[in-house]
This record gives structure tokens, sequence and C-alpha cells, in this order.
């Protein structure tokens, strides 16, 4: 019996209403309580969590009981055999509502997460067991609002009310948030553009797992009636309180993988070299004192070591050399990388003439919570070499395509996702897709189905015109631009603009420092 068959048909749920309902009534409880957002979050992310376990237990409860025969006892192993977490009743929701008035709530919940980790040993130590720091009235009402607001959801969409309440605290949280929360639309079309059906993952900045999620989902909405596909997952991270969120965030999809908390930079945990069907980060730019003498020797970096006080280069070695001959790797980049100059060139240059730079998207400004700047998405292919494309890349200038959330933030729509992968997949030889309503803008733009070059939009450049740009990886030197107009776009994104170019000409100077100090050095012996 499936669990569906053992109750009343399941209600039809819009899950971004109420994501947008349970986040309105934990934001007001948040509001008139002493905690900080990130004090608040985890503990919110928790108690979904718990939800989640509860109504997964429940139907596999439900079906189980039609099974119950003399000889043997319903266990822990029937429940974990079909993929469910094993909840003692202490850990139930229904036992921690109906605790009586007065009750120590803070502490019954902190002993639930406990008891569920003593059941479960892939989620020892990770579930919060702060609660105590929260007022009885508050955790009555958040109790509650869960379980009714969440009461009629199921399955994936768990999921998604967990990705959502991430978003919403990363965004309180700023700059705090911005390190473990990639936005959905970045990681969408990061893993639109790869497309990992089967294989090895590896994200060495895997924040809170967005990445390893929509992967997942990316493998489901491509079974087409059995296809199989399995990823095999495996992430680094440093904060010992993100992992956590990541296993969580794991759990709350039904996926497992391998996390370790650990310094990317000096610990290779998985011995990632060429390793990896697929790589995906977004790592923290500009990073300055990594101790680059803990590194010599570390063959994930052969292709050198950046002169400059500054990990970009450091992050997309370890990108590269984790992928196998035929690994595809997606990850954000600051704009500054793709311009940069001195040792940092000489490094792009190995890694061009290596024919595994695929494909470079210019991203706009506002994507992201904790910088307003315009980023790069960088995609490389070590598969591509022997075939048509192995000496062309791929430049895709979005920086106009873009939905405004609100005056401080954008994403990009499924469609616009789809439209931008679409330029990938028929560079690639690929058929387009269309499940997300990308037909417009692909008509618009490729009537015919076919690849072509669109001014101000996308452009094919061979090595030798990559090299006459000194190597630069910059989308806007190679695109062109489209018929001049006025785009109604707003004084502060031409300040970016501006701004970004600024960028690239210090990095420019840069560069040319460098070579006047080493020139003064070699004539003064």
């Amino acid at each position: 019996m499936s669990p569906s068959a053992s109750g009343p048909p399941k209600k039809t749920v819009d899950i971004y209403e109420v994501a947008t309902h349970l986040w309105g009534t934990a934001d007001e409880l948040r509001a008139n309580s002493h905690l900080k957002a990130a004090e608040y979050s985890i503990p919110v992310l928790g108690l979904i969590f718990l939800k989640f376990a509860d109504s997964r237990f429940a139907e596999v409860e439900a079906e189980l009981a039609g099974k119950v025969t003399g000889r043997r006892a319903i266990g822990k192993v029937d429940y974990q055999s079909r993929g469910v977490l094993h909840l003692p009743d202490a850990a139930r929701f229904k036992t921690l509502l109906e605790l009586p008035e007065g009750k120590n709530l803070g502490k019954a919940i902190n002993d639930a997460m406990a008891a569920v980790e003593q059941e479960n040993e892939e989620l020892r130590g990770v579930l919060p067991r702060t609660y105590q720091e929260f007022a009885n009235s508050t955790l009555v009402q958040l109790l509650r609002s869960v379980n009714a607001v969440l009461g009629d959801i199921h399955g994936d969409a768990f999921g998604k009310v967990y990705e959502y309440f991430l978003g919403k605290f990363a965004r309180a949280e700023g700059a705090k948030g911005g390190e473990y929360f990639t936005p959905t639309s970045i990681v969408r079309l990061i893993v639109e553009i790869i497309e990992p059906f089967r294989g090895k993952i590896l994200d060495p900045a895997c924040g809170s797992g967005g990445m390893f999620v929509q992967s997942a989902r990316f493998i489901e909405e491509r079974r087409n009636g059995g296809g199989e596909g399995r990823i095999s997952i495996h992430g680094q991270e440093r904060v010992e309180e993100t992992v956590k969120l990541c296993k969580m965030n794991l759990a709350v999809h039904g996926l497992g993988g391998q996390v370790s908390q650990s310094n990317t930079y000096y610990e290779d945990p998985f011995h990632s070299l060429g390793a990896f069907d697929y790589v995906m980060a977004n790592p923290p730019f500009n990073v300055n004192k990594i101790d680059k003498s803990r590194l010599a020797g570390d063959k994930r970096f052969a292709l050198g070591m950046p002169r400059a006080d500054n990990g970009n280069y450091i992050w997309i070695q370890v990108f590269y050399s984790a992928l196998n001959d035929h690994g595809r790797a997606g990850f954000v980049m600051a704009n500054s990388a793709a311009d940069a100059g001195g040792s940092e060139l000489e490094i792009r240059r190995k890694l061009i003439e290596d024919r595994c730079v695929d494909v470079v998207v210019a991203v706009g400004p506002n994507f992201f919570y904790t910088v307003t700047l315009p980023v790069t998405l960088w995609f490389l292919d070590r598969g591509k070499k022997g075939t048509e494309r192995e000496n062309r890349v791929l430049f895709i200038d979005a920086r106009k395509i873009f939905r405004q959330i609100d005056r401080a933030h954008r994403d990009w729509t499924e469609a616009q996702i789809e439209f931008l992968a679409n330029m990938a997949r028929l560079f690639r030889g690929e058929r387009p897709e269309s499940r997300a309503g990308s037909d417009e803008l692909m008509e618009e733009h490729f009537p015919d189905g076919t690849y072509t070059d669109v001014a101000g939009l996308c452009g094919v450049s061979s090595l030798e015109q990559i090299e006459k740009q000194n190597w630069s990886l910059n989308p806007g030197r190679y695109v062109g631009s489209a018929a001049a107009e006025d785009d109604g776009v707003e004084f502060r994104v031409r300040l970016e603009e501006l701004s970004e170019e600024l960028e690239r000409l210090n990095s420019e100077a840069a560069t040319v420092q460098e070579r006047i100090a080493a020139n003064v050095a070699e004539l003064l012996g």
C-alpha cells in the first residue's frame, strides 16, 4: 500500500503561499523577541526539519500498520529501510504540542532533537539545541504555526519551504547570510549548463548545500518516466554551523552525502585530484592572507601559485584540478578575475590553452545579498577536447536579463534561466529545452533553432581572438554592443557598471606595476 492510499487524497497546496504565510508569522515573532536573525534562523529551520521528519514518519507508520504480524514488531529498521528517519515518541510533534502549560518547552525541544540524533547516526551533532534561549510563549506560537501551516504539505514541498526560509534568513542577515546561501536562480543556471545527470559531484565551498539540492531536482525533472540518474554528493565547508545547515537541507530533501568540515585551501578530504564528474561552487571572493607556504607541493595547484595576495586563482585551480577527463565545472567568480594580470594572467592562459574553458556568463548587479556589484559565472568542460568547440569559447552577457524583486534585489525567472542555458545547449549542438516557457525568447533571438552570435547578448570567440585580448575572459570584450537605445536602466546600475570598469582598469594598472617592479629588480641585478 502506498502512503497516499492510507488516507484521504492530499490537498493541492501553493507551496510559496504556505512558505510566505509561515515566514510572516515567524518574522513577527522574531521582531517581538530579543533575538537577532542569526540567532533565530537555525532553530526555526530545525523546527521545519522536525515537522518534515514527523510527516514522513507518520506516513510510513500508517503504511506499516497494515503489515503488522504477530511474529515481529515494527521497529527502527523498517522506517530507515524506506529512507525515513526513526522518531521516538519524545520527538513527535504531537508530543511537543500536548505538553502541559508551564512545561519548559525549550528543554523539551532540545531533548527531542537529541533523541532524533540518537536514533539516526547520520544526524549526530547536526540539529540545533538552543531552544532554551527562546521564551516559552514564542516557542508555543512557533510550534503551533509550523504544525498548522505545514500540516497539508508532503515530500519535496518541505524542501522548498526550507529553501525559501534559507533565502529569507540570508537576506535578513546580510553579509553573514551570503556566506551560506547562493541565490537559487544563480544555482539553477549553473546546474542547467553543466547538466549533472549522473556521477560524483563536489562543492568545495558548499554552504547550505543548494548546489546539491538543485542537481537532484534537475535529475528528477528529467527522469522521463523512468530514466535513471544518480549523483554522489561530496561537500566541504569551513564553518561548523553551516555544515549543520547543509546536512539538514540534504535530509529534508531526502538526499544523503558526505559533507566535511574542513578548510579547502589546506585540506583535501576527498582526494579530489581528477576524481569528480562535476564541480559547482560559489567561493568567497578576493580572500587574502592565505598561507601559501602550506600549499607548496599540493598537486591541485599545478598551474602555478598566484603571487597576488588574492585567493581567486587558488579557488579556480581547486575546481579545475578536481575534474576527471570528461568533467564539467560551473562556479561564481569575481569580475576582476576575468582580467587579472601578472601571475594570475599566466594561470588563466594555461587554463584557456588547455581547452577546457567552455562558457562564461556576465551577471548584472544585485543578484547576491553580500555584494551589489556584478559577477561572472565560469564553466569548464574537460570533455570538449576533440569536439568542434575545442578551440572556441561562448561568451554571454546576461547583465540586462533579470527580474526586479525589490529595489535592491534581482533574480531570473525560470524562462530566463532556460533561455540562458539554451544558448549553451545550442553552442554544444544540443537541442534546446522549452519546459520552462523560454519559447518566446528563443524565437526572438534564435528563430531557426541554431546558435548564432547576437550583438550585445552572446558571441563565440576563438582562442586566437582571446589571446589578442590578453587572455581576458570578460564577456563584454567579445559580444559587442546591441543597437543603442534608452533601456531605462537607472543611474545606480550605470554607476555600478562604471565601478566594474574601474575595477578592471585597476587590475591592469596592478599588472603594469608588477612588470615595472620585476624590470627594476632585474636591472639592479
